[in-house]
C-alpha cells in the first residue's frame, strides 16, 4: 500500500462531536481533507465548520444534539446512519470543564462534566460499535483525553476524574473490540488555545506558570492535533489499539 493510500479516507463517514470550534473543528477539517464526509454533532449551529469542510469537496452534515442531556444515543446513531449513511470513524471530542476548589465543588457541576465528558462518550461509542460488529465492518474510535488523564490538575476535580475515565474506557473498549477490527485510541492534548482554556490564558500569572513548564514554550493550537487524528483514523494505524498519543509540547516529559 502506497503512502497516500495509508492516509486516504475517501468514501468514509466520520462523526465528530463538539465540531463547532477548536479541536473538534480542526479534527473535522483534517478528516475532510483526507476525503471523509463529516457529520458534525454539537449543541449549537456550526456555520464556520461547514464552510471549512465545503472547501474540500466532501459532504458536511450539521446535527444539533446537546450531549449534556444525551438521551437515546443508540436511537440517534440509527437516525444519523439512516439519513447520511454508515459511520466509519467516531471522534469523541465534546467536553466541558467546571472550575472550583475541592471544598467548594458542587454535585451539579460534577454531574454536568461527567455526563458530557464520559457518559455520552461511552454510550455513543457503544451505539456505533454495535453496528460495526453487527455488520462485520471495521471501525475507528478516537477519544480526546487530556494531560489530566495522567495528572490531578488544580480546581478541576470532575474534569480530571472524567479524563482519567476516558483513558480507562478507551483501553477497556479496545480490549473487547480489537477482535472485530475496531480500534479504540485516545489523544491527550496539552494546553491548547480553545474555549476551555480562556480563563487560564487570561490570567497572566497562571499563563506564565504553564508556559514555563512546556518545553516547546508555547500554547498549542487545534491544528497541532491534526496529524495524530489523521493517523489514528486511517488505514495506517490498523495495528494500533488501546493507545494514547500525547500532543503536549513536551509537558509530560518534563
Amino acid at each position: 500500500m502506497g503512502v497516500g493510500a495509508l492516509f486516504d479516507l475517501s468514501g468514509r463517514m466520520a462523526l465528530v462531536t463538539g465540531a463547532r470550534s477548536g479541536i473538534g473543528q480542526a479534527v473535522a477539517d483534517v478528516l475532510a481533507q483526507a476525503g471523509a464526509d463529516i457529520i458534525g454533532l454539537g449543541s449549537s449551529p456550526m456555520p464556520e465548520t461547514a464552510e471549512r469542510i465545503a472547501r474540500h469537496g466532501v459532504r458536511f452534515h450539521a446535527v444539533l444534539h446537546d450531549l449534556a442531556e444525551p438521551g437515546d444515543l443508540d436511537g440517534l446513531v440509527g437516525e444519523l446512519e439512516a439519513a447520511f449513511g454508515s459511520i466509519d470513524i467516531l471522534v469523541n471530542n465534546a467536553g466541558i470543564i467546571r472550575r472550583a476548589g475541592v471544598l467548594d465543588f458542587t454535585q451539579a457541576d460534577w454531574d454536568a462534566v461527567m455526563d458530557v465528558n464520559l457518559k455520552s462518550l461511552f454510550f455513543l461509542s457503544q451505539a456505533v460499535a454495535r453496528r460495526w460488529v453487527s455488520r462485520g465492518t471495521p471501525g475507528r474510535i478516537i477519544n480526546i483525553a487530556s494531560l489530566l488523564s495522567f495528572q490531578g490538575g488544580i480546581r478541576v476535580p470532575s474534569y480530571a476524574a472524567s479524563k482519567h475515565g476516558v483513558l480507562g474506557v478507551t483501553r477497556s473498549m479496545a480490549n473487547e473490540l480489537a477482535g472485530h477490527a475496531i480500534t479504540v485510541n485516545a489523544i491527550a492534548p496539552g494546553y491548547i488555545e480553545t474555549d476551555n482554556t480562556v480563563a487560564l490564558r487570561a490570567d497572566p500569572e497562571r499563563s506564565r506558570q504553564i508556559l514555563e513548564r512546556i518545553p516547546a514554550a508555547r500554547w498549542g493550537t487545534p491544528d497541532d492535533l491534526k496529524t495524530a487524528v489523521l493517523f489514528l483514523a486511517s488505514p495506517a494505524s490498523g495495528y494500533v489499539n488501546g493507545s494514547v498519543v500525547a500532543v503536549d509540547g513536551g509537558w509530560l516529559a518534563r
